[in-house]
C-alpha cells in the first residue's frame, strides 16, 4: 500500500509554469507506475499523463503532449508535473495515482491522493 500526497498547486497566468509534487509513502514507490489525471468541475477524471516503474518513457494525453513532462525520482519517492504553457482549460484538481501498470484510465489505479487545485487566468 502507498499514500500519497500532491502540493504546488496554485493561481497562475495562462503562458506561465508550474511544477506538482506526488510525495509518496513507503519504499514501494518504485513499484508502481504512475499517473496524473485532474478533473474540472462538472467533468469526468482525465488522463493527463503516466510513467512506468523504473521511469520508462512517459505517455501524455495530447492535450498536454508538447507542454506537460512527467519525471519520478524513486530514490525521493516523488513523482513531478512540470507544466509549461499554461492555459485557462488546464484550470482543474491534479491527482496523482498508482498502479500496478500504467493505463489511462482511473480504474486502473489503486492509489490515489487528495488532489492539488491547479487555475489557470487568462
Amino acid at each position: 500500500q502507498v499514500q500519497l500526497e500532491e502540493s504546488g498547486g496554485r493561481l497562475v497566468q495562462a503562458g506561465g509554469s508550474l511544477r506538482l509534487s506526488c510525495a509518496a509513502s513507503g519504499r514501494a514507490f518504485s513499484s508502481y507506475a504512475m499517473a496524473w489525471f485532474r478533473q474540472a468541475p462538472g467533468n469526468q477524471r482525465e488522463f493527463v499523463g503516466g510513467i512506468g516503474r523504473m521511469d520508462s518513457s512517459p505517455a501524455y494525453a495530447d492535450s498536454v503532449k508538447g507542454r506537460f513532462a512527467i519525471s519520478r525520482d524513486n530514490t525521493r519517492y516523488t513523482l513531478y508535473l512540470q507544466m509549461n504553457s499554461l492555459k485557462p482549460e488546464d484550470t482543474a484538481t491534479y491527482f496523482c495515482a498508482a498502479g500496478w501498470s500504467m493505463g489511462t484510465l482511473p480504474t486502473d489505479y489503486l492509489y490515489w491522493g487528495q488532489g492539488t487545485q491547479v487555475t489557470v487566468s487568462s
